[in-house]
């Protein structure tokens, strides 16, 4: 058994991209299996209202979203996005290249609330 970890990354290219990973569940039991511990480094709710987006950025520090209520659209160079809903979840982890200076053109990515709820999230340092 394993479970889908969605990533959002940096690409080769410097631009923030998503890829899907498998990660093994190992431990537990049979009726309810587990993946194997992972450290974490703090976490942080936010609440977003109606109308928020964000400019174009990188993530500062790896880390768990995982979207609590409302939803969550997050937008690529290029124009694409994904929407997260409500149980929903990603690993976001599209950091600045090391030694680039930030180019709003080409790296990062923006986020917004979607729809008519507020946009609880927890956001889990990795």
């Amino acid at each position: 058994m394993e479970f889908t970890k969605v990533v959002l990354y940096t690409a080769d290219d410097g631009r923030a991209s998503f890829r899907e990973e498998c990660v093994p569940l190992t431990e537990g039991k049979p009726q309810a299996r587990l993946s194997p511990l992972a450290a974490s480094g703090g976490y942080q709710l936010r609440m977003s209202p109606v109308g928020f987006r964000s400019e174009f950025h990188c993530t500062e520090v790896p880390q768990w979203v995982f979207i609590l209520g409302g939803q969550m659209e997050i937008g690529l160079q290029g124009g694409g996005s994904r929407v997260f809903g409500a149980g929903q979840h990603f690993y976001s982890a599209d950091l600045l290249p090391a030694g680039a200076a930030f180019d709003p053109a080409v790296h990062g990515h923006w986020s917004r609330q979607v729809g008519d709820e507020p946009l609880i999230t927890l956001f889990v340092r990795g």
